[in-house]
């Protein structure tokens, strides 16, 4: 999805029909601070995806990689990071790949 992890919460808080105060109670938040996350002024805490994404009976691994795009575009955003720097961190990543499947 295009959108904010913020904005993913509230599209699927919206589609199962509960207000933040409901969400914010089933997750252990305050209603403020789940509309901060909505809104994009607070990160939501990656130790609630797993009750996050039984919530809504979403796949666990899908939920993740939704919330670990948007830190990473956020990262590239807010460092204002050129083309050629993502070229150079995704050959960083595989090589660390490659350095795992060595060690396994």
């Amino acid at each position: 999805m295009k959108t904010t992890f913020g904005e993913y919460i509230r599209f699927h808080r919206n589609k199962k029909g509960l207000t933040l105060t409901q969400l914010a109670a089933e997750l252990n938040l305050d209603s403020a601070n789940l509309s901060k996350i909505e809104n994009g002024i607070r990160d939501f805490d990656e130790k609630r995806l797993s009750k996050f994404a039984k919530i809504f009976n979403l796949d666990i691994e899908k939920v993740r990689d939704e919330y670990i795009t948007d830190q990473i575009g956020k990262q590239i955003y807010e460092t204002n990071c050129t083309p050629q720097l993502l070229r150079v961190a995704e050959e960083k990543a595989e090589y660390r790949r490659t350095l795992r499947n060595k060690t396994v």
